[in-house]
């Protein structure tokens, strides 16, 4: 079965791409979450991440921003002793602030779903790409994404941040051409 040339051999890693990435994402929640581990990756690997991402749930009460923006200091130290996450004080501060900032987002927008699709006029963008070489870091609109999100108050939400959480949300489609899960058109989760 051919995949994307990003997947190893892991069965959690092959799960993830095969059923969630690039499958869109509308759950306020759901898309809070991707965007925090998307920040926790930068400066390492997505996989990294992802075996850590039910530590993650677990220690951040499920993403859940009404929670979340309770955390005190004693909080942050507790989740910095945490050895099932990432333990870097300016990434685990960064999922404090990025749930105030989200709070502020749904009272204006309704909804984070409602403000983060908007950056892609409320559909996926289906990419045709041959290869991994092909596939950008960063694009025009993920530009446009951080920089908006950075207004907003939150952080680890460079360009880079942005693409790979749209690619995880399924705002873009980078399977490639070859990939079995490449369909060359919308799909829905």
């Amino acid at each position: 079965m051919n995949r994307c040339g990003w997947v190893n051999d892991d069965p959690l890693y092959i799960d993830y791409h095969d059923h969630e990435w690039g499958v869109p994402v509308y759950d306020d929640q759901k898309l809070f979450e991707l965007l925090n581990l998307e920040g926790a990756q930068s400066g390492l690997s997505w996989y990294t991440v992802l075996k850590k991402r039910e530590n993650y749930l677990q220690a951040f009460d499920y993403f859940d921003p009404q929670k979340i923006i309770q955390y005190d200091d004693q909080k942050i130290d507790e989740l910095l002793k945490n050895e099932g996450i990432i333990r870097n004080r300016l990434k685990v501060q960064a999922v404090v602030r990025n749930a105030h900032a989200y709070i502020k987002i749904v009272d204006e927008f309704g909804s984070f779903s409602q403000y983060i699709w908007a950056f892609v006029d409320g559909k996926p963008i289906i990419n045709h790409f041959t290869s991994l070489e092909e596939v950008p870091s960063t694009t025009e609109i993920s530009k446009h994404m951080s920089k908006d999100l950075k207004k907003r108050g939150f952080t680890f939400v460079g360009p880079t941040i942005c693409y790979a959480f749209m690619q995880a949300t399924g705002m873009v489609n980078d399977h490639l051409t070859t990939c079995f899960c490449y369909t060359g058109k919308e799909v829905t989760s």
